[in-house]
């Protein structure tokens, strides 16, 4: 009995698949037919899709501009597909301004994906800001690194923090922006000063005069020891109410790296012009490394007041006038 009722309701099952088949087969075959096509057109990579494409995403675009420039570019086949696609996906999540690049041919739905996490498929860039350089100078780096835009960007937002901005090698990627690079290296600035903030307070001077020292220092000596020597000549001098007769403002002045300035440079009119004006210049000249500010907040004490660097390279310091003179006339041959 128990096996003639297992038969049967195998023989019942197997003739309701057979209805089944019959009532549904057409349907089936019909989104194979529809499906397979629409899954090419729409979501397949184009054919012609373009390797190595850049595509740049501006901050606030629409998506639907989006969609549009990248069938434009024939990345994607339709607009509204993306749209619909990223919609349905990610809700009112936006899609992440920057550059992104396409090595390979990728589907709507690859696509859709890396542009919302923000995926640019660059790696990002190493860029090493040395010591000493001005914003000017920093922003010839980043334009050499990065692009011409990025650099004009970065030299407006950098300049009113000249000085205080750390040198240093950092990582830029696409999603970054000049602003976001200048408030890190302030930040990096913050977190390398900060351990100096009683010095600074026991000095007697202000951070802004520490830092624009170190500036100059950081032109004007090449080794750790002859900037704390070359600062505590120029913090001398300053006490003293000497003009501090700095080369190296000139190049800052000008606009020009490591100049050397003539005698009708010494007569320029500017606030920066250490032979016209006494006193410190009214800000830094470049960003200084953290040895140059050491250099300026502990300074060794001599009695020199003139120094100059020889053709050899080698600094040489004097007590007075005549014997600076002398150093020039025997080590600037």
């Amino acid at each position: 009995m128990l096996f003639r009722l297992v038969t049967a309701t195998s023989t019942a099952l197997h003739l309701h698949a057979i209805r089944w088949w019959r009532e549904y087969s057409a349907l089936i075959a019909v989104v194979v037919v529809i499906g397979v096509p629409a899954y090419i057109f729409f979501l397949a990579p184009p054919r012609a899709f373009p390797i190595d494409m850049f595509v740049h995403v501006d901050q606030g675009a629409t998506l639907s501009n989006i969609a549009t420039e990248l069938a434009e570019t024939g990345i994607i086949r339709s607009p509204l597909v993306f749209e619909l696609f990223v919609r349905g996906i990610g809700g009112s999540r936006t899609i992440d301004a920057g550059t992104y690049r396409f090595d390979e041919p990728l589907s709507v739905i690859s696509i859709a994906r890396r542009l919302m996490r923000g995926d640019s498929g660059i790696p990002p860039v190493r860029v090493t800001f040395p010591e000493g350089l001005s914003v000017r100078e920093m922003s010839e780096v980043a334009y050499d690194a990065v692009s011409q835009e990025f650099a004009t960007a970065f030299f407006k937002e950098a300049k009113p923090y000249e000085g205080f901005l750390f040198p240093d090698t950092y990582l830029i990627s696409t999603a970054d922006t000049p602003a976001g690079l200048v408030a890190h290296m302030r930040q990096v600035f913050a977190a390398h000063t900060a351990m100096l903030e009683p010095g600074v307070q026991s000095s007697g001077r202000t951070l802004d005069e520490i830092i624009i020292m170190a500036s100059l220092v950081e032109r004007e000596a090449n080794t750790d020891a002859d900037r704390r020597i070359v600062a505590g000549i120029l913090w001398d001098r300053l006490d003293l109410d000497m003009a501090l007769q700095v080369d190296a403002v000139f190049g800052y002045i000008l606009e020009k790296s490591a100049y050397a300035p003539t005698l009708e440079d010494l007569k320029i009119n500017s606030p920066y012009n250490t032979y016209l004006y006494r006193g410190l210049p009214p800000t830094p000249i470049g960003n200084p490394g953290l040895g140059a500010i050491m250099a300026a907040l502990e300074p060794t004490k001599t009695p020199y007041l003139y120094y100059l660097t020889g053709t050899d390279g080698t600094m040489y310091y004097a007590r007075t006038f005549a014997e600076h003179q002398a150093n020039r006339a025997k080590y600037l041959k």
